[in-house]
This record gives structure tokens, C-alpha cells and sequence, in this order.
């Protein structure tokens, strides 16, 4: 096993909202992603979502309130929360959570299948 180049791995991504792999430890997947504009307002009821930022800027919005991260900021959305995260530039980031997820597409908007190039694609 090596060591894991979580810039180079998101610099590799194609598709903007989609995510890689990485790793498996305890039962929680670690999965790199990078993203630009917004996705859908979406909910994960079967876990909690954690968001660990590695470039550029990403906010997290809540119904209650936003949550602002800059790079090495984690942030945690409770199972159950509707959340939207939004990187006005492009922004680069670490999922953790259970090798499951309740929401197949993640919220990930229709213009970024197919490896869409941002929301100014379209």
C-alpha cells in the first residue's frame, strides 16, 4: 500500500459532484470529489454526510443557516439534514461516511452527468 496524493486524485476527476474511492477503513468509505456551482437540495437519512475541504472554497447550505469552509475546514451534516453544498470556483474536497448512501445521485445537479464541465456548460 502507498501513500494517497489527495490533491492529485481530485485533479484527476472528470465530472464535477461525482466521487472516487479511495479507501476503506472500518467500514467507512473515503471518497475524493470536486465541485463547482450547486447541487440539489438533498437529504442522506441513513447517514451523516462529512465534508473535509482541500481547495478552494465550499459553503454548505442548511435550512437553518450556512456553513462556511475554507481549505483543511471539516464539516459534519447530520443524517437527516437537507443540505446544499455550493463552490462559487471550483473546489476540491474529501467525503467520509458508511459504505451506503440513501441518495444514489447525492444531489448532483443534471448538467454535471456525463462529465459536464460546470453549470456555464449548458
Amino acid at each position: 500500500m502507498t501513500a494517497i496524493d489527495l490533491a492529485r486524485e481530485a485533479a484527476e476527476l472528470t465530472e464535477f459532484w461525482s466521487q472516487r474511492v479511495l479507501a476503506e477503513a472500518n467500514g467507512n468509505l473515503f471518497k475524493v470529489a470536486k465541485g463547482i456551482g450547486s447541487t440539489n437540495w438533498h437529504r442522506h437519512d441513513d447517514q451523516d454526510e462529512t465534508f473535509l475541504l482541500l481547495s478552494g472554497r465550499l459553503r454548505i447550505r442548511l435550512r437553518t443557516g450556512d456553513v462556511e469552509l475554507r481549505p483543511g475546514d471539516l464539516y459534519v451534516v447530520p443524517r437527516g439534514t437537507q443540505h446544499c453544498p455550493v463552490a462559487d470556483e471550483e473546489a476540491r474536497f474529501l467525503l467520509i461516511g458508511p459504505a451506503i448512501t440513501s441518495t444514489a445521485a447525492g444531489g448532483k445537479p443534471s448538467w454535471s452527468a456525463e462529465g459536464g464541465g460546470g453549470p456555464s456548460s449548458t
